[in-house]
């Protein structure tokens, strides 16, 4: 999740990289990388070219919703942002992996405007929505993904559900702030044996020819590079 971290240099990013570098230094390691930016302020046209020429053919940007769509009381969201972000963010072309729809915990379920804004994302788009009320966790909201072809986005929180509602999945593996820095460029927490279980997941997942598109946050272990490496590591040896 990002890749603007001074403190992956001498590590991730060889000795000197200025920032302006470190978007392709990350693509030479990594083929995806979810946008946490987008959430906060829809960039620039200007700005999204500038990722695209940054990283090879073959990588993917994952991006979220700006907050004044998916954090928007009572989903009454504004439509000029969700046109104005879908276009700018369009400007990746083959680039662009899904755009995550991240819902906030206070938001509770309206089956009716969730429907408004699945019906108003325009086709040709991977989507994914997270949702972090457990209310939302019902029949109903899946029928309304798998309708609207929406990924329902997983994490590794106890006992979120396992749901496929499209033919891709969307993992988000965070941590505990009040434990984890995260900008120390070092290992604080050991996750090695919760990663190996997501490992096994995942496999299955591919099996079942479900796409995976997944982000660890600087939270989860504190050196989500790490992390990363030791899913691929996992995942090549095919764990068993």
């Amino acid at each position: 999740m990002g890749w603007s971290y001074v403190f992956w240099v001498n590590k991730l990013y060889p000795k000197g990289t200025k920032p302006t570098a470190y978007l392709t230094e990350y693509s030479k390691h990594f083929n995806s990388v979810e946008v946490d930016a987008t959430f906060y302020r829809i960039p620039s046209e200007t700005t999204v070219k500038s990722w695209a020429t940054q990283v090879p053919e073959g990588f993917r940007f994952a991006a979220k919703f700006p907050q004044a769509v998916s954090h928007a009381a009572g989903l009454e969201y504004d439509s000029e942002k969700l046109d104005v972000f879908l276009h700018r963010i369009a400007q990746l072309g083959n680039k662009l992996g899904p755009l995550l729809i991240q819902f906030p915990p206070y938001l509770k379920p309206d089956q009716a405007k969730l429907r408004d804004l699945l019906d108003a994302l325009p086709p040709g788009h991977l989507y994914a929505a997270e949702f972090r009320n457990r209310g939302w966790f019902t029949e109903e909201t899946y029928a309304l993904l798998r309708d609207n072809e929406v990924a329902f986005a997983l994490n590794n929180t106890p006992g979120h559900p396992e749901v496929y509602t499209t033919g891709f999945t969307y993992v988000r593996w965070e941590g505990d702030r009040k434990v984890v820095n995260g900008e120390k460029g070092i290992i604080e927490a050991d996750r090695d044996s919760e990663t190996a279980e997501w490992a096994k997941r995942i496999i299955r997942f591919l099996e079942a020819d479900i796409e995976v598109y997944g982000y660890f946050s600087k939270y989860y272990s504190g050196y989500p590079v790490s992390d990363a490496e030791e899913l691929r590591r996992l995942l090549s040896e095919g764990i068993s």
